[in-house]
């Protein structure tokens, strides 16, 4: 299926591993130019292969997304070299590190990082290249939220709780930027194998007495087989999937939506 992407600017930001990295992938396949930011160092090392992989333009920046005015530079920088932002990513997210069943096992301190990542790095975001993309009156935005951020996961509070608010800043992202003809969507994953899942079985692992532990693959098939209809796995790459359908003019009349792909685990009607 020809998604008509090549040529554009896609910046993806948390794009060194995991989601992010999908997704520049998936926009490189496409033979669009890739901006791929991240605060892990190794953002220009995999920048480096998947331009090497798909033989198209890939460039890493290494950025803390609490920095809003390095945001705001980035963001001129890809209007100068590349003549603008056409669709816009934020895959960027962390835990708390901590098992949070019940809530009261963190404390309110717990939750500052979270929420300072997870939405408050969106926002900046947001805030950075919205000039540039309503002047040019075209392009998408994207929020990697997560279903956490709709069933209210005991598992790790925060993480739930600044995922539902990512879902509902797109959304307002969303209403706001119609007039620019730039549309704005969440994709949720499911249970994917992340460096965050991961972290997810470390912290409930570190809680249990010592006869009640699992090992990460047991303890992850055991809870992908209970929560999800479908019984499998979800991979970055079926989120990259979409994210590139939705950058694409067949996906021209989708905007404000909350897009989940979960192995049917959370179902809405």
């Amino acid at each position: 299926m020809d998604l008509a992407l090549a040529y554009q600017t896609a910046v993806i930001v948390g794009g060194a591993k995991g989601i992010g990295r999908a997704i520049g992938e998936a926009f490189a396949e496409e033979r669009c130019k890739v901006i791929l930011c991240d605060v892990d160092p190794k953002v220009n090392q995999a920048a480096q292969e998947i331009a090497s992989k798909h033989d198209a333009t890939v460039v890493g920046y290494e950025v803390d997304v609490t920095d809003y005015h390095v945001l705001r530079k980035i963001a001129a920088d890809v209007v100068t070299e590349y003549g603008g932002c056409n669709h816009l990513v934020y895959a960027a997210g962390v835990g708390s590190g901590k098992y949070g069943f019940p809530f009261w096992n963190l404390e309110p301190d717990d939750w500052e990082f979270v929420l300072r990542i997870n939405l408050g790095g969106a926002v900046n975001t947001a805030h950075a290249f919205s000039p540039q993309m309503t002047a040019q009156q075209e392009g998408t935005m994207l929020f990697i939220s997560s279903i956490a951020g709709q069933i209210g996961s005991q598992t790790d509070p925060p993480y739930s709780a600044a995922k539902a608010a990512l879902i509902n800043f797109a959304q307002c992202a969303a209403k706001d930027l119609t007039e620019y003809d730039i549309r704005v969507n969440t994709i949720c994953p499911g249970m994917i194998k992340t460096a965050v899942n991961r972290a997810v079985w470390q912290s409930w692992f570190n809680a249990q007495v010592e006869n009640e532990r699992k090992p990460y693959e047991d303890w992850a098939t055991e809870k992908v087989e209970k929560v999800t209809p479908l019984g499998r796995w979800q991979t970055c790459e079926d989120i990259a999937n979409l994210a590139v359908f939705l950058a694409s003019f067949r996906a021209n009349n989708i905007t404000g939506q909350t897009l989940n792909v979960d192995g049917g685990q959370v179902m809405h009607w």
